[in-house]
């Protein structure tokens, strides 16, 4: 298994709390792994077995659990009296009524509930409802670049690469966590088991989509455009010129089954002056990066908008809130709110070209607050300041 320690230590911190805790991502991001990671680490803390209760529905052995009621009479009759029993409850969604279950075991004494789930979905209308203010959830994503190269580097017989070259095999062989552990002549054909998951079972199903051919057209459309501004509008009028007619609904239905399902995800426009969020011309990226090989076969990917991807998931992970910036005319890449405060980044392969290096630095000069602002490109170049602008490597940013 591969370690997950931000992750893990996050479950730890909130062990014993009164809360419910909930691991949302996509399918094969490692959420059953993390669960059997924390598992181990109560058992080295003391917690013995019959204190533990773990099921996946996804198992056919669990398939008589489905029913919310038997479910909670299951785990109810199998608690321990006067001790902590620790519940783990694996793709709950696939239970209708989960949360009466839920509800149940988490006002009973001694019980510390863990969750995960496959669509966000569930963290909306009724379950909101009736838990509200009694949950945290713990985002969980593929394996990140520092992630990646960590576990690779340390395989046995494994060869040191440079960090270009580990970054060529990050977003061409997947930041799944599986897909790192197997054959790369297998990792195709794997990635098209979690593809065929996904849209299958958390978009088709989900959303009741009868015409799977017009959904494929827009997440390969989705794919191809990573990156770039878009809107509702543009992308019906380009599918049905493609011969796809669809209305704007239509593509609205199959963009936010995909954001659900977590295969994509949407970066809002942020007007930095006027400190709002604004409603049109949208960027999408993908959870991961080589999903965007996968899909477009042998079209070769701007490599631009793939380090953007990237960057953009990395901003995901740290800081949770991540927009693409609007000062005046000027775009700024990504404008991310934390802890800290806010930052700004632009993202460029290369800034080596004087024009190119003047037109990046433009939006980030354009805004006159003090907040930080960095320049990420794969130049490797002593990291140098810009009248207050950082510019640093890209993936030694990554490594950080």
């Amino acid at each position: 298994m591969i370690e997950r320690p931000i992750y893990l230590a996050k479950l730890l911190g909130f062990k014993d709390k009164q809360l419910i805790k909930i691991v949302t991502g996509v399918r094969r991001c490692g959420k059953s792994t993390l669960f059997e990671l924390y598992q181990d680490e109560l058992a080295g803390q003391g917690v013995k077995a019959e204190q533990i209760q773990s099921i996946n529905f996804e198992d056919p052995a669990y398939l008589e659990l489905l029913d919310w009621g038997k479910l909670y009479a299951h785990v109810a009759g199998r608690l321990v009296r006067d001790n902590m029993n620790y519940i783990f409850l694996d793709e709950v969604q696939n239970v209708p009524d989960f949360q009466k279950a839920a509800d149940g075991l988490f006002l009973r004494k001694n019980v510390d509930l863990y969750l995960t789930g496959s669509n966000s979905k569930m963290l909306s209308g009724a379950w909101a409802t009736l838990l509200s203010g009694r949950y945290v959830e713990i985002h969980l994503f593929p394996l990140s670049f520092k992630e990646y190269v960590s576990y690779m580097a340390q395989r046995s017989g494994f060869e040191a690469f440079g960090l270009e070259k580990w970054y060529s095999r990050y977003t061409g062989y997947s930041g799944f966590p599986y897909a790192a552990q197997i054959d790369e002549p297998l990792i195709r054909d794997y990635l098209s088991g979690i593809y065929s998951t996904i849209v299958l079972k958390d978009v088709v199903e989900n959303k009741n989509i009868r015409d799977v051919s017009r959904l494929e057209s827009v997440i390969r459309f989705m794919a191809d455009i990573t990156g770039s501004e878009t809107s509702i509008n543009n992308i019906a009028k380009t599918m049905t010129a493609d011969g796809r007619k669809m209305d704007n609904h239509a593509v609205e239905d199959y963009l936010d089954a995909l954001r659900d399902s977590y295969i994509m995800y949407r970066a809002d426009r942020y007007d930095v002056k006027g400190k709002k969020l604004l409603k049109t011309l949208n960027k999408y990226y993908l959870v991961d990066p080589a999903l965007r090989y996968f899909l477009l076969g042998d079209k070769k990917p701007d490599s631009g908008h793939v380090l953007e991807n990237v960057v953009y998931m990395e901003l995901l992970r740290r800081y949770h809130r991540v927009f693409i910036g609007k000062i005046g005319e000027k775009e700024v890449d990504f404008v991310v709110e934390g802890s800290g405060g806010t930052e700004y980044y632009q993202v460029s392969d290369t800034v080596r070209d004087k024009t190119t290096l003047a037109r990046e630095l433009a939006p980030l000069d354009a805004i006159r607050d003090h907040n930080p602002k960095f320049l990420l490109t794969r130049d490797y170049d002593p990291p140098v300041s810009h009248n207050g602008i950082k510019q640093l490597n890209v993936f030694e940013w990554l490594l950080q």
